[in-house]
């Protein structure tokens, strides 16, 4: 019963997160926002909606464990995915086929990942009305970094139209209005929650079955089954031909990941949630760090690189993604 539940789940998410994608598009054509802000803020947002149910709920069932595991590894598990894709399609190149604003959004979510890992480390204990103060730090560098990123994209020139040359997933999709794709976006995010978080339940209770530590449960699992809507936004993103919303989605997940972060903390009356988990979530921390620098300097990368050196660092995340996962299963 507990896989039929969730292979109905699965498909619901899967099915949502189409749609979502497509609205999303039909966004980033409609308005002066753009791929890039439609995907760094909206897709990204409305994805990763099952993490901040997942991770809120694990508080409130005291597994803080869980909460912190599921939002480091849904990063992690994010940027695999990107590096995937970028395998899978590369002779389109995504890191130079995508605006170069995206460079400041990758090097914020760098530098908050990295805030997360001295957190873990030195655990300040230190809390303003109950949420831990580096907590508090993180949520401000998430916002006051958005609002640069809005006024960065605002000021910059038009951004790139390059074409995947792949049909769209929804071939044929009708246009609509602005008011009714702003309504089917809503209903999407709506639906992609409650199946996203469904998914994530149903999958803490099938780990939970078969015994598995919650570290892992929350760091590789649960991460995983919430990320397959941002995994599906990608992959129809770039079959649409708008990569800057398909890097957008992941770069804006991985920082509204960890606003959640400081959402979790406030439900956690114990005190600082980083101060109070397994020091194994300092390997997923460290390693989002990395894979995010990695990232970071592919997008900086000289166009004229060879092929063969263009796709080293999407191997290199691919394999320290796999690394880390198997560290954090070894506890």
């Amino acid at each position: 019963m507990l896989f039929i539940l969730f292979g109905t789940a699965g498909a619901a998410t899967i099915l949502a997160a189409i749609a979502l994608s497509n609205y999303a598009d039909e966004l980033s054509e409609k308005t002066s926002l753009g791929g890039l802000l439609v995907g760094t803020v909206l897709l990204a947002s409305a994805t990763s909606l099952p993490e901040v149910t997942t991770s809120v709920s694990a508080v409130l069932l005291k597994n803080p464990d869980i909460a912190v595991g599921n939002m480091l590894g849904s990063n992690m598990f994010n940027l695999f995915i990107i590096a995937s894709f970028d395998l899978w399609y590369r002779k389109l190149r995504l890191y130079q086929s995508v605006s170069s604003e995206h460079i400041f959004t990758a090097g914020l979510g760098f530098f908050l990942s990295v805030m997360a890992l001295l957190a873990l480390v030195w655990q300040p204990g230190y809390t303003i009305y109950g949420v831990g103060v580096d907590s508090l730090c993180i949520a401000l560098i998430c916002i006051l970094g958005m609002s640069l990123l809005n006024k960065i994209a605002y000021t910059s020139g038009p951004e790139q139209a390059i074409s995947a040359n792949e049909p769209s997933i929804l071939s044929g999709h009708a246009s609509f209005s602005l008011r009714k794709t702003i309504a089917g976006f809503l209903i999407m995010a709506l639906l992609i929650t409650g199946a996203g978080t469904t998914l994530s339940f149903v999958g803490d209770e099938i780990a939970r079955v078969t015994g598995i530590g919650s570290s892992f449960v929350g760091s590789f699992f649960l991460a995983a089954t919430t990320s397959i809507p941002e995994a599906i936004a990608v992959l129809v993103a770039l079959r649409l031909g708008n990569v800057n919303l398909a890097l957008g989605s992941i770069l804006g997940s991985n920082i509204f990941n960890m606003l959640i972060l400081t959402g979790s903390d406030a439900f956690y009356r114990k005190g600082p949630i980083l101060s109070h988990v397994s020091p194994i979530h300092q390997v997923s921390a460290l390693s989002v760090s990395v894979l995010s620098l990695v990232l970071l300097m592919a997008l900086k990368q000289k166009k004229e690189v060879s092929s063969v050196k263009y796709l080293i660092p999407s191997l290199m995340i691919i394999i320290c993604y796999l690394y880390s996962s198997y560290r954090i299963f070894q506890g």
